[in-house]
């Protein structure tokens, strides 16, 4: 028996259509993303057309800032300080690859927490370990709302997660464990993967290989997300198609639910950095008022005075 095919379009439609029903909620202006790309990369450039159009639909105002490749890193780490200084701007996106030369992780840790579009600022990555789902890289958000549509039980669940990288990998496994998932990372260092892949309830493979996993590395009925995206030959028809990295005609006939690539985890993750932005601009409207509160006083009690270095009035 075949297993049921899980799609992430309808997923990320319904978080869209909630994403714009939050916005109209609110009122005021709409928020900003600001993407930022240095260098012409084609990968880039697409990724960045597809934002503008996902952003349209729910209302978030896109802004992409391009530089050439000559751009130093201080030159690039000043935009972003003032980003961060500009409370017009709510979420800041470094678009990948930077130049070689360029310290991506410094520029990333440069971005201001809580204007982190894609979630991998260091204090972000570490509120998965508080199980917090606000801020946090945007694939392990998308995986996760894989895995909850699904309606298998997390809690208690085996779960595998193959991949340890820090946007996909711990963050997955991290907000899983926080569901109450039993879970086990594998990495390059795992000396026996199958063994811990055919235990898994719930598996989730986000390494980069294309046929990494099998139909016989799989636990009859098991809930299976494939992160990977690999573009290969079909050596029918000579063409370059998209695979995952799992073998999913082995795999659909030993699951009982998997994702398909492209289909599954794709559409969903330029959703979560949506749902990042407006979250953004959710916190810096809380960090704004708590920084701005005032206690009205009575008519016959005199308002206090700021203190001298305090910050205050």
């Amino acid at each position: 028996m075949s297993a049921k095919i899980l799609e992430g379009g309808p997923i990320a439609e319904r978080i869209k259509a909630e994403l714009k029903q939050q916005l109209a909620n609110l009122g005021g202006e709409p928020p900003r993303l600001t993407a930022l790309m240095v260098g012409d990369n084609p990968g880039a450039r697409a990724y960045a057309k597809s934002q503008a159009t996902a952003c349209e639909e729910v209302g978030i105002r896109y802004e992409l800032r391009e530089f050439p490749d000559s751009l130093a890193q201080a030159e690039l780490l000043e935009v972003i300080r003032e980003l961060n200084q500009d409370d017009s701007v709510n979420a800041i996106l470094l678009l990948m690859p930077v130049p070689q030369g360029m310290d991506a992780r410094a520029l990333q840790a440069a971005i201001d927490p809580i204007k982190d579009a894609d979630g991998v600022h260091p204090a972000n990555l570490g509120t998965a370990v508080q199980g917090r789902r606000v801020l946090v890289p945007c694939t392990a958000q998308a995986v996760m709302a894989l895995a909850e549509a699904s309606g298998v039980s997390i809690e208690g669940a085996e779960a595998v997660v193959v991949g340890h990288s820090e946007i996909v990998g711990k963050p997955t496994a991290l907000l899983l464990l926080d569901k109450f998932a039993s879970t086990t990372v594998c990495h390059i260092a795992t000396r026996d993967v199958p063994f811990h892949t055919r235990r898994a309830d719930i598996l989730v493979v986000a390494v980069g290989k294309p046929g990494l996993v099998g139909g016989e590395q799989i636990k009859p009925g098991a809930l299976v997300i494939d992160v990977g995206i690999n573009r290969v030959k079909d050596p029918e028809t000579g063409k370059t198609k998209i695979v995952g990295d799992v073998i999913f005609d082995e795999a659909k006939e030993v699951a009982g639910i998997i994702t398909p690539v492209p289909g599954g985890v794709g559409p969903l993750t330029p959703v979560m950095l949506l749902k990042n932005t407006v979250e953004a601009m959710e916190l810096q409207r809380m960090r704004r008022l708590a920084a701005g509160r005032v206690v009205a006083p009575a008519a016959d009690v005199e308002a206090p005075r700021p203190r001298e270095g305090s910050g205050e009035g």
